[in-house]
């Protein structure tokens, strides 16, 4: 009876620390990259917890809704949102396996994932507004090419780690595989961050702070949401941004040192460092041009599938 209280309380306080890093870590990512940026131009720039406070006001304020609009305006934030939050929950963290786990989860993530962006673009057409079906049109023909690429570097784990779950592709194993196949492992990580770079609309491929409605990808498909439903859409941008830093910092990353509190601080410096990394990029390295975008997502999906051709013997 000892040791069942003791493995009930010890998969409870697991559970508890994964919902904590999952829930509350996503908008200090962002911070991160917006303290980063700020500092290089030689600016104060805003505080580390400044999208906390965005989130909080947006929930304050009230919903202005277009006359032409339909209930799939309304879905396009909440299934956003339900989706990123299913997402992030079967992302295996550091200390435990992920709350939700089972053979094959790593495909339902892509569809999950698919599933927000999906919803998203169907809100946007919603309104009638051109410039906001250009934006979709956009954003999924990007993810028609930036989706291989991910999923083929799962397959890779896959067939390295010899299971169909996440929390067996990047768990320990992880260490020993990048003594016998770091290359494999090397060209995965390079194109899971150009395919995180791609799914966040981050420079190169997209600007989140730009105006121009004839160069904007993603953030012309939410002009028109406000209030509560523009804080969803928001914060579950923030959860997908770290549901990519977490698979990255996974496969770079895999610390295993027996101490779980100790690993989650290595996870939550790791993540936080892919934000100074994108920070980074996106200070030094300009937009390129539209037709040049799918240029480079081709190169992240070869970069996976030359990952799994080493693996063939």
């Amino acid at each position: 009876m000892n040791i069942s209280s003791s493995m009930l309380t010890q998969i409870t306080i697991s559970a508890v620390a994964h919902l904590a890093l999952a829930f509350g870590l996503p908008p200090l990512v962002l911070g991160t990259i917006n303290k980063t940026k700020a500092l290089l131009a030689g600016r104060i720039g805003p505080p580390l917890l400044q999208p906390y406070y965005d989130l909080v006001k947006l929930l304050r304020k009230g919903t202005v809704l277009s006359t032409t609009v339909t209930w799939v305006f309304l879905a396009g934030p909440a299934v956003a949102l339900a989706a990123a939050t299913l997402a992030v929950l079967m992302v295996p963290l550091p200390g435990a396996d992920a709350p939700i786990s089972f053979v094959g989860d790593f495909v339902v993530l892509t569809l999950l994932l698919g599933l927000g962006r999906f919803f998203t673009a169907l809100a946007a057409l919603d309104t009638g507004s051109a410039f906001e079906g250009m934006g979709a049109a956009r954003e999924m023909t990007f993810a028609c090419l930036a989706e291989p690429a991910l999923l083929l570097g799962l397959l890779v784990l896959a067939r390295l780690s010899g299971s169909l779950q996440l929390s067996a592709m990047l768990g320990e194993s992880l260490t020993a595989q990048w003594t016998v196949a770091g290359a494999t492992l090397a060209l995965v990580f390079l194109s899971w961050f150009i395919v995180l770079l791609a799914e966040n609309s981050r420079i190169p491929f997209d600007d989140p702070n730009t105006h121009l409605e004839l160069t904007m990808i993603h953030e012309v498909m939410v002009l028109d949401h406000s209030g509560p439903a523009l804080g969803m859409i928001l914060y579950a941008a923030s959860l997908k941004l770290f549901i990519f830093a977490a698979l990255v910092v996974r496969l770079a990353v895999p610390v295993h040192t027996g101490q779980p509190w100790l690993d989650a601080a290595v996870f939550i410096a790791a993540v936080l460092a892919v934000g100074v990394a994108i920070g980074l990029i996106e200070s030094t390295v300009a937009r390129l041009r539209l037709p040049q975008s799918p240029v480079l997502l081709l190169a992240a999906c070869l970069l996976s599938a030359f990952g799994a051709i080493l693996l063939v013997r």
